[in-house]
Parts: structure tokens; C-alpha cells; sequence
């Protein structure tokens, strides 16, 4: 079987931003983010090429972690539209309502849950296979041959290890000391300065990883272009590349039941049908769960 997780804040900002009408409560709410992302796992349940069973969905909420506590300049839900923050509470219920596990994280990120789940149930007896569905690169440290997999919707594709190695050069092992060395500006993680894709990859490449790159230039084994300045750059900021480094490794041991039993998808529970009328959306069409 497959096990599908979902990024459920990913999923959320996408909605809201999506080119489709508003959709606002009757007591005049913008919902548009919320209704949206109810309608986009319907679409996913629905889709037999993708024969959803077992699903949960991560959120952030806040977008705070113990990472803003290591490094003030984190990513953080400070300065969003109030329209979209104030949909937090309100898309947890209802993707509840629905019927998925919603998995609400508080002190750790959505990130940190979906690795933690992508780990464990790929050990899982009877799993062939998690999807994670996000292009966020920050799970690319988690993706395993064909057992854990990206799936962007969005560009309708799959991410694999050997996709990751394919298209930038690097291992899963390698991503947080490639966001350290580059950045993450979608995390608040700053990079070092000069280097980009192409030099962290070769030079990650050819030592295997942060700590094993040489302060000297003369020591590398590669020398991509402007190798002096990124070997100087490294050398006087490796304390700080290895905070970065600790901010983009995901974590895989935060507390939740990813039991099979727990993710099974048994169809909307009794409440859906009244959250519809709550927010003023016309009754949606539920498929009927699988196997």
C-alpha cells in the first residue's frame, strides 16, 4: 500500500494564493484558503492513479518552533495577511471533519512530523511506499530509493533519490548541509555568502559533507569558480554553517501515532456535512473510501 502525508501549511498558502474566487463565511470570514484545501484532498482521494488509503495532514500552528529559539531570524507567521492566519484553526477542523488525521504541530514544524511518519512507516510491514506530497527541498533529506518519495502536484512529478542525485548532484544524507552552505530563504535560513547550488553541490560532492570540507583551498578536491573566496567564507563562518546546518535537519522523532489504523481513511466523519453548512459552502462530494 501507499501512505500518503501531506503538508498541510504548504497546502494552505497555496490555496490562498491560487488565482480562484474568494470564498468568505456567512458571518463574512475569508475562507477562501480553507475551503481551498478541503477541495484539494478531496481531488486527492478521488484520483485512482494515486489510490489514497492511509493519509495524514501536517500543520503548522503557529509557524513557530524550537528553531526560532536557536536562531532568532527563523521563519516565523509574523508580518502574514491576517486573512490567512486567522484560517489556522479553522482549516485543522476542517480537514478533521473530512476524516484525515491532522497532525497539529506546535513547538515542532510540519516538516519534522512528515519525516518523522515517512521514516517510521517506511519500516511499516505492508507499506510499499510514502508519498510526501510537497516540493518543499527540505524533504529531500528524508527520500529513500522508491520507499519515500516526493510528490509535487503542483509541476505533476515525482522526487526520488535518485532524482535528487539526477538533478542536483546530491545525497539525502547531504540536503541540510547543502541548505547550510546556500540558504533557505523560504526558512529565514541566510547561507553563506558566494555560495550557490552549483559550488555547494560540487564541492559536497567531492568531500561528502560540511565538515569534512578543508579550510584551505589548496586541500579541495574540486575548485568551482571563485573556490578561494567560498574556502575563506566557509573557513571564517563554519560555526555559523553549522547552526544553519542544525536548522535544516528535520527531525524524526517527534511524538505521534503513525499507526496504520490511525491514517486509514474511512471516509468524512458525521460533522462534515454541518461544517459545509457553517461556512456557507454548497454540500461537497466525498469518493467513497478504498479497499
Amino acid at each position: 500500500m501507499r501512505v500518503h502525508l501531506v503538508d498541510g501549511t504548504f497546502e494552505l498558502f497555496r490555496a490562498h494564493h491560487a488565482p480562484r474566487p474568494g470564498h468568505a463565511a456567512p458571518d463574512g470570514q475569508d475562507l477562501k484558503a480553507t475551503v481551498g484545501v478541503v477541495r484539494s484532498l478531496l481531488t486527492l482521494l478521488g484520483e485512482a492513479a494515486e489510490g489514497v488509503t492511509h493519509l495524514a495532514v501536517a500543520f503548522d500552528n503557529p509557524i513557530v518552533s524550537f528553531r526560532n529559539r536557536l536562531f532568532p531570524d527563523y521563519k516565523s507567521d509574523q508580518g502574514m495577511e491576517p486573512a490567512l492566519r486567522a484560517q489556522f484553526d479553522q482549516v485543522e477542523e476542517a480537514v478533521a471533519a473530512l476524516g484525515v488525521t491532522v497532525w497539529r504541530m506546535v513547538d515542532f514544524e510540519a516538516d519534522d512530523a512528515l519525516a518523522t511518519a515517512a521514516v517510521r512507516l517506511a519500516a511499516t510491514a505492508g507499506v510499499e511506499q510514502v508519498r510526501i506530497l510537497t516540493p518543499d527541498k527540505d524533504l529531500g533529506q528524508v527520500l529513500r530509493g522508491e520507499a519515500v518519495v516526493q510528490l509535487d502536484r503542483i509541476r505533476r512529478r515525482v522526487l526520488t533519490e535518485a532524482t535528487l542525485k539526477e538533478t542536483k548532484g546530491l545525497t539525502p544524507a547531504q540536503v541540510p548541509d547543502f541548505l547550510a552552505l546556500v540558504g533557505d530563504t523560504a526558512d529565514g535560513i541566510p547561507g553563506l555568502q558566494g555560495w550557490g547550488e552549483k559550488s555547494a553541490a560540487a564541492v559536497l560532492g567531492a568531500h561528502g559533507s560540511l565538515d569534512a570540507i578543508p579550510d584551505a583551498v589548496e586541500a579541495w578536491a574540486v575548485q568551482p569558480r571563485g573556490a578561494a573566496r567560498l574556502a575563506q567564507e566557509l573557513a571564517s563562518h563554519r560555526a555559523e554553517a553549522r547552526l544553519y546546518r542544525t536548522l535544516a535537519t528535520l527531525r524524526t522523532d517527534v511524538p505521534l501515532d503513525t499507526s496504520l489504523q490511525a491514517l486509514r481513511w474511512r471516509g468524512p466523519s458525521p460533522h462534515f456535512e454541518a461544517w459545509c453548512r457553517t461556512v456557507g459552502q454548497a454540500p461537497l462530494a466525498v469518493p467513497p473510501p478504498r479497499g
